[in-house]
């Protein structure tokens, strides 16, 4: 591990330039059960190594070990080798030191491509003693060092050019870490950026001859500087939520489109990306061309803040100081306004910074509130990536059914609120589940059916108030469609 003490401001940063044998271990995995992506342009270690590998398995018991995790990893794939990689990083990422590559935390409590993948570490730790991966890691141990001796110092001018920007006091950093993790193993231009409970950033990169992703690092390390400005700014976000009515149909991830305060700091690192590109002499109309790209993708504020960035560049206060000023100041239906009227891109590039939050804070979350806002079609769309993910299948079954059945799609509605039965243990979701499944039995005239769905819902101990009501209410009457005039009770 490298500590890049270059000033200051860095050093209180903790700012680091490191290497991991857990990172090491799982991405050499990868390679053995056949992560290939783009061999021939990778680093002289990964070929290396590969072939080390290739040697070890000639032994029966490596054989079987390799053949038990391959098999795995196969069934686990997600169609491209960008994806196959983010989802093992984020495994790696959480897992503690081998041999043992015990998780940090509990399975609940890991992000969702973590946790789809999270049984390939009993078969990794297996594969692991067999192939004597410590051993390969140890002889390789000089060229990671090279690496690191090779980076540092552009990495160290990436992160003092930065502070000198932003012009932030130190004490913005305290408690606070930024770690560049190298791993020539994985493909050169792949880059996986992660945020752990908003005080860990880190950055996997596999270095590609003399290029390190330079933009993709001083993104992440925006982020990690910028992203504490919005944690006392409720009130003033509140007043720009508004602005989020007009990007619902951009191509950005749909995060942005639900959280003000993401869309605002994203809005503000691509603005100062465009005032400060990598090339310092790019004309003026092409650093307005970035601008337009930026909003055309749903980051309607980049051009907002690239206009206050153009004064804060000759003034004497920090951008700590200056931002709230910006945010108070903004004309919010103006920027509506000028929301409104772009037109949006068919895609957006994927975003650098991935917030790795707990599972229960992801996709399901977010077609939770889609239903809630009316949305039954994103509801479902959002529900479908959380099962992909496998965040909580039967919220994501319950989200399904509720979204057929806005739809008039009664006949799926019943089969999802039965998968959400099957797989859930949450009361909350059970008991509705009965009660929705007791209610379109009796619009189907089934009333016996119907009459031992609200029974299992009333058996159930600690079932929601309102889902027992709605359970009585259906034990007593047959259910009949909520009319204009009366509403019935819903969940």
């Amino acid at each position: 591990m490298v500590f890049l003490l270059i000033s200051a401001a860095a050093a209180q940063s903790r700012a680091t330039l490191d290497v991991s044998e857990t990172l090491f271990s799982v991405v050499a995995a990868m390679n053995v059960c056949g992560y290939d992506e783009d061999l021939q342009g990778s680093s002289p270690i990964r070929l290396q190594v590969r072939a080390e590998l290739v040697e070890a398995a000639k032994s029966s018991p490596v054989a079987a070990a390799a053949s038990e995790m391959c098999r795995f990893y196969q069934d686990h794939r997600q169609g491209d080798g960008a994806h196959d990689l983010a989802q093992y990083v984020s495994l790696a990422l959480n897992l503690g030191l081998p041999p043992d590559f015990a998780p940090k935390l509990a399975e609940a409590d890991l992000p969702p491509d973590a946790a789809y993948v999270l049984g390939f570490v009993p078969l990794l730790k297996q594969y692991y003693v067999a192939a004597k991966l410590h051993a390969i890691w140890m002889e390789h141990q000089p060229q990671y060092q090279a690496l690191i001796d090779q980076y540092h110092t552009p990495v160290a001018q990436m992160i003092s050019s930065t502070d000198n920007y932003l012009r932030m006091p130190i004490s913005g950093y305290a408690g606070r870490s930024f770690t560049v993790l190298l791993e020539p193993m994985s493909a050169p231009g792949q880059v996986n950026s992660r945020n752990y409970l908003q005080d860990f950033y880190l950055l996997v990169v596999s270095p590609a001859r003399d290029n390190l992703h330079m933009e993709a690092m001083r993104h992440t390390y925006l982020h990690f500087a910028l992203d504490p400005l919005i944690a006392k700014r409720a009130t003033a976000l509140d007043r720009l939520a508004p602005i989020l009515l007009s990007v619902q149909r951009a191509p950005m991830a749909e995060e942005y489109k639900r959280d003000t305060g993401l869309l605002v700091i994203e809005c503000l690192i691509r603005a100062i990306e465009a005032r400060t590109p990598s090339d310092s002499k790019l004309p003026e109309k092409d650093r307005l061309a970035m601008v337009q790209r930026d909003e055309a993708e749903g980051y309607v504020l980049t051009g907002y803040f690239y206009n206050q960035l153009r004064a804060f560049e000759k003034a004497g206060m920090g951008l700590q100081d200056a931002f709230p000023n910006w945010l108070h100041n903004m004309d919010v239906a103006a920027e509506k306004k000028h929301a409104g009227e772009i037109t949006f891109a068919a895609h957006a590039d994927p975003e650098v910074m991935q917030a790795s939050k707990h599972a229960s804070q992801q996709k399901i979350d977010l077609a939770e509130k889609a239903l809630a806002s009316g949305n039954p079609a994103e509801a479902g769309k959002l529900a479908q990536q959380s099962l992909q993910a496998n965040e909580d299948p039967a919220r994501a079954y319950f989200v399904l059914a509720k979204a057929a059945s806005f739809a008039g799609d009664m006949q799926t509605a019943q089969t999802d609120f039965q998968k959400a039965l099957d797989a859930g243990k949450d009361p909350h979701v059970v008991a509705w589940s009965h009660v929705y499944l007791g209610r379109i039995l009796d619009l189907q005239g089934e009333r016996d059916q119907a009459l031992a769905q609200y029974k299992a819902a009333l058996a159930i101990s600690d079932a929601p108030p309102e889902a027992k009501t709605a359970a009585e209410r259906g034990e007593q009457q047959p259910y009949e469609p909520p009319t204009a005039k009366h509403q019935d009770d819903q969940q």
